[in-house]
């Protein structure tokens, strides 16, 4: 089936809601959760909100071969779909409960925990939710035009997720506002879960190869896949560099830009444009290519971070041009590498007469967890360098050293990184 009906592009894209606010909120809120609730130094809150991230990375790619074994047993991810899902939302509200055991060390064990489970959930949604763009349609622009539909809901959810979460939490304060804005976002994503597996039901599944299911075999797809492989380098670099970036919008709101309540307000300049410019990037990449287009999302989005390593001297106004063109940027970088991946997993199952979808989705979205993952590390190492104070209550005063820090993560670090992807987008990615 080549052109998919608009229902089925929607019904697919609801999915957005649940990757969107999961990949979304923690790397926006989490480490000021630990700094700012609960006294945890920025390192070792950093290596809190890592952990969980490191641990699927190592699963992911397990969740795929799961998937993989259920597609060719019941010619369906959509069980993975359900309780993946469900899951998640359910440990994401449980992450942020805080039920207050009066003891740092005792109440960041519990986020570990919490946070851990929460991200083995997430895999089983995530992992069969990549893999299925390359089952429902063989199309070379179709796949385009779904990732765009997919993308453009996930700017919503972002714009939902990343804004509501931040004034949730402001508008009630402190432990209470965390909590009640868990609730919220779990809402939501039980949304995105309903959604997709009412949009997909009569959707097609693709072909009912053989499945890999060694160790060996995963390692040795890997190896023998060099465009897969640099492609999965774009993205992690890229991911690494987003992640630095989420985990920076609450501290530069309050420490940069000297208004805590401007959380919400960066969240829609950055993702509003990338909503609104989303149908461009499809029509690019139809007129220059897959790949011409994504190195433009680069640039823009370099732009926009170098720019806004100037947001101490700007004004604010001019502060949010270089967040939106950074945004435009960002629609791209998001588009593209999603648009890519389902052509160089088709190629791969014709040569091989196997199943790929789910061990390369596996494989994808383990690099993509320890990129976004590593990014709040990232940061919350940038703000032990520039002697950030930590404190339960969010007001203590920092010095310019700490102000520098957090500037220099929340713009030069994500800029540098997402440009760093242009030399790596070889002719060799679409093979």
């Amino acid at each position: 089936m080549a052109t998919l009906p608009a229902s089925t592009r929607f019904g697919y894209s609801l999915g957005s809601f649940t990757t969107g606010a999961f990949g979304t909120v923690p790397g926006l809120l989490l480490l000021p959760y630990l700094t700012d609730t609960m006294a945890v130094p920025g390192a070792v809150a950093g290596v809190i909100v890592l952990v969980p991230k490191a641990w699927d990375v190592v699963f992911n790619p397990i969740a795929g071969r799961l998937s993989d074994a259920s597609l060719a047993r019941h010619g369906s991810r959509r069980r993975f779909l359900l309780f993946g899902g469900i899951g998640v939302a359910i440990l994401f509200a449980v992450i942020f409960a805080h039920p207050g055991f009066g003891n740092t060390a005792a109440d960041a064990t519990y986020v570990v925990l919490a946070f851990l489970l929460a991200a083995t959930a997430y895999a089983f949604f995530q992992v069969p939710y990549n893999a299925l763009p390359a089952e429902l349609t063989d199309s070379y622009h179709e796949r385009t035009k779904l990732t765009s539909w997919r993308i453009g809901l996930l700017a919503v959810a972002i714009l939902i997720s990343g804004g509501g979460a931040p004034a949730i939490t402001e508008a009630i304060g402190g432990v209470s506002g965390y909590r009640a804005m868990g609730i919220a976002i779990g809402l939501v994503m039980i949304v995105g879960t309903i959604g997709v597996l009412l949009g997909t039901r009569t959707a097609p599944v693709g072909s009912l190869r053989p499945n890999a299911v060694s160790f060996g075999e995963l390692i040795a797809t890997m190896r023998a896949w060099r465009p897969f492989r640099w492609l999965l380098g774009v993205y992690f670099v890229q991911a690494l560099g987003l992640g630095t970036l989420l985990a920076g919008v609450n501290y530069a709101a309050r420490h940069v830009f000297g208004d805590a309540s401007l959380q919400t307000a960066l969240f829609v300049g950055f993702v509003g444009p990338a909503l609104i410019t989303m149908p461009l990037w499809p029509r690019l990449g139809a007129r220059w290519g897959k790949l011409w287009g994504f190195r433009f999302a680069c640039i823009a989005f370099g732009i926009g971070a170098l720019g806004l390593c100037l947001a101490l001297l700007l004004p604010v106004g001019v502060s949010f041009v270089f967040v939106a063109l950074a945004g435009v940027g960002y629609a791209g970088i998001q588009v593209f590498p999603l648009a890519i991946l389902p052509d160089l997993i088709s190629a791969e199952e014709e040569r091989t007469g196997q199943t790929r979808a789910g061990i390369a989705a596996g494989v994808w979205t383990a690099s993509e967890t320890l990129g976004l993952a590593l990014g709040p590390g990232l940061f919350g190492l940038l703000l032990t360098i520039g002697s950030y104070v930590p404190s339960s209550d969010g007001l203590a005063p920092q010095p310019d050293s700490a102000v520098t820090a957090i500037l220099l993560g929340f713009s030069l670090v994500p800029g540098i990184l997402v440009v760093l992807g242009i030399p790596l987008l070889r002719r060799s990615v679409l093979g």
